[in-house]
């Protein structure tokens, strides 16, 4: 739906952005990509802009009157500004540079008055032919900025009454009484298809929150918030080139917890100490969990050395923070096993090395930190 390979910016104006605003508590990712959708339908700009140049130089060939020319002077102007306009913002946008959308979402008003002004003047010509035309071109054209430009609505609304808007006053000054009733008619269709963009719109936003939050979930542990597995392991794959530090932790004698409290005293337990290794580790580098009472870091450092400080004070104060969960008051440890994964090395061999020394620290005794043989250890 949303091409994530360019960043257009947000408007900047005060009018631009008020009109391209999508609600109240909308994430500025999602702002950005609801941007995005303005610029993304290309195929449906092209043909906008072509279909209005078409239809107002047949009507100036039919008409050829000072206010027609005008009509399709400025329609090749648009057209041609708005193409140039656009271009230079898929550019920008690609290059992660600023990008004219103040500029462009004006300029789509201008369009949709132009396409409204046609409608207006061709209804007081007296040529059925020409007002027809020009009619059935607006309300094309309406349908066309439903669809394009729902992803901001008040934007979409102001283009719908524009574009199409006129067409009820000409009807109304036309001269002809049966045209009356498609000026009385017009108002409720303009209002129906506002509504309409309003509902579009929070479709989009709600399946774009669905997508962000299910992308979320999909790379965080449910329960502590923190980093799950797939988030780590694709962590480690894109510093493959680097040797970083591999720390597993492991909550000593969590099995007693659930046995003597319950599962969701353990939860919560597993909740506390999620936030507390976190709270200390997360300056070195990111911290999640396995799954489990397991826990990890992985630091972007080629020496263990460097952290062991940090583990340390983290155990000591496991050791002194009672963990309060329900009415339940628990004191725990931590057994810390550590490996330096190389550069380029596969993910299992280093994580393999990191859990065989966290089990030699709860066989040396629990609440202790273990680094794997292959690391060598100053002093």
């Amino acid at each position: 739906m949303v091409d994530t390979t360019r960043t257009f910016s947000l408007p900047k104006w005060r009018f631009t952005r008020w009109l391209a605003d999508p609600g109240k508590d909308v994430p500025t990712e999602i702002r950005h990509a609801l941007i995005s959708n303005l610029f993304g339908t290309l195929p449906i700009f092209i043909g906008g802009v072509a279909n209005t140049i078409l239809v107002s130089g047949v009507i100036a060939v039919r008409k050829p009157e000072p206010l027609f020319l005008a009509w399709l002077g400025l329609e090749v102007l648009l057209g041609i500004v708005r193409t140039v306009l656009i271009l230079i913002a898929y550019r920008g946008a690609a290059r992660q540079q600023e990008t004219p959308t103040d500029l462009y979402l004006v300029l789509a008003l201008v369009w949709a008055f132009g396409v409204g002004a046609g409608a207006f003047i061709s209804l007081l010509s007296g040529d059925w032919v020409v007002a027809a035309l020009a009619c059935l071109s607006a309300a094309a054209m309406m349908g066309g900025i439903c669809f394009r430009n729902f992803a901001a609505p008040r934007l979409a609304a102001a283009m719908i009454v524009l574009s199409f808007g006129p067409a009820c006053l000409g009807a109304v000054f036309s001269g002809e009484p049966i045209m009356l009733l498609t000026g009385l008619q017009i108002p409720f269709y303009l209002y129906a298809m506002s509504k309409a963009v309003y509902r579009l719109n929070g479709m989009l936003v709600s399946t774009m929150r669905a997508e962000r939050d299910n992308d979320h979930w999909a790379r965080h542990d449910m329960l502590t918030g923190l980093a799950n597995r797939r988030s780590l392991v694709e962590l480690n794959e894109s510093a493959a080139e680097q040797a970083v530090v591999l720390v597993l932790m492991d909550i000593d004698h969590f099995k007693a917890v659930n046995d003597t409290y319950g599962h969701q005293v353990g939860d919560s337990v597993l909740q506390a100490v999620g936030k507390i290794i976190a709270g200390h580790l997360t300056p070195y580098g990111a911290v999640g969990r396995f799954g489990g009472e397991e826990f990890a870091l992985i630091a972007p450092t080629g020496s263990a050395d460097a952290l062991l400080p940090a583990l340390g004070e983290l155990l000591a104060i496991m050791e002194k923070t009672p963990i309060v969960a329900a009415k339940a008051t628990v004191r725990l440890t931590l057994s810390v096993g550590v490996a330096v994964r190389e550069a380029f090395e596969p993910f299992d061999q280093a994580y393999a090395a990191a859990d065989e020394a966290l089990y030699r620290a709860k066989r040396a005794g629990r609440n202790r930190i273990q680094v794997a043989e292959r690391v060598k250890v100053a002093g």
